[in-house]
C-alpha cells in the first residue's frame, strides 16, 4: 500500500513543525493564540528562523492563519469553519472509503478490523473516544487504502491535521463513542464485501454524524459551558 506519512525528522526545521503541529492539534498550543516567533524559539531551542520556516508550514496546511498588521495566530475553533471543513472532508473521505473497497487486500482489510479490535480494547469502558494519528487512526488507514495517491496528498497535505483539531479538542464522548465504532465496523464490512458504493455511503454519513456532534459543543462552548 503506497503510504504519505511523515519522514522520521531530519533537520532542527522538521522537528520544531511537527511538535509544533502536534501541540496545536492538541490545544497545547491553544486555538486562536497569536504566535511569538521568540518565545517559540525559546521553548524549542532553536533559532527564529527555524521557527519562521515551522510557521509558514502550518500555514500551510491551515493550522495557523496571518493577519495583516497582527502576524500569525493559530486558526480558532468556529461552526462556520468546522461546517466548510467537514463538508469537504465528507466528501473526499468518502471518495477514499469507495477506492478502498476496490483497492485494499484482504490483508489489509484484516488489519482494519484488528485495529478496530485494539480501538475497542483502549477504549474499554472509557466515555471517550480518541485516535492518535497515523497508522492507528481509523481515518488515515481509509485513506491510504485508497491508494489514490493525488487523493491521499490532498488530504494529508490539505485539511487531515486541522480536522484533526476539531477531533481532538472537542472530542467523542458519551453515546457517540459506541455508535461511532459501530459505524466504523460497518464501513470495514463493505469495504470488505467490496460494496464501493455502500462503503462512500456509510462514510459520508459517518462524518455527517460526526460534524453534528461537534457543532453541537462548540454551540455549548460558545454558551459559556466548557462542559466536554
Amino acid at each position: 500500500m503506497p503510504t504519505i506519512a511523515d519522514k522520521p525528522p531530519v533537520t532542527s526545521s522538521d522537528k520544531t513543525f511537527l511538535e509544533m503541529r502536534r501541540a496545536i492539534v492538541e490545544g497545547r498550543i491553544p486555538a486562536g493564540q497569536k504566535l511569538s516567533e521568540t518565545d517559540l524559539a525559546d521553548h524549542y531551542g532553536v533559532s527564529r528562523a527555524v521557527v519562521r520556516e515551522a510557521i509558514g508550514r502550518l500555514e500551510g496546511i491551515r493550522l495557523i492563519e496571518r493577519t495583516p498588521n497582527v502576524g500569525a495566530r493559530v486558526v480558532a475553533l468556529s461552526a462556520d469553519a468546522l461546517s466548510e471543513l467537514y463538508e469537504v472532508r465528507e466528501s473526499l473521505e468518502g471518495m477514499a472509503a469507495r477506492l478502498a473497497a476496490l483497492n485494499m487486500t484482504a490483508e489489509e482489510v484484516n488489519d482494519l478490523n484488528r485495529l478496530l479490535e485494539h480501538h475497542e480494547k483502549t477504549i474499554g469502558g472509557s466515555e471517550t473516544y480518541y485516535q492518535e494519528d497515523g497508522d492507528v487512526d481509523f481515518h488515515y488507514c481509509i485513506l491510504q487504502g485508497s491508494k489514490n495517491r493525488h487523493l491521499i496528498e490532498l488530504l494529508m497535505n490539505g485539511i487531515y491535521h486541522a480536522t484533526r483539531m476539531y477531533r481532538v479538542q472537542l472530542g467523542m464522548a458519551g453515546p457517540r463513542v459506541g455508535t461511532a465504532l459501530r459505524e466504523h465496523r460497518h464501513i470495514v464490512q463493505a469495504i470488505a464485501n467490496r460494496d464501493a458504493e455502500l462503503a462512500e455511503m456509510l462514510m459520508r454519513r459517518h462524518i455527517a454524524y460526526t460534524k453534528q456532534e461537534l457543532e453541537a459543543k462548540l454551540r455549548s462552548m460558545n454558551h459559556g459551558d466548557t462542559r466536554r
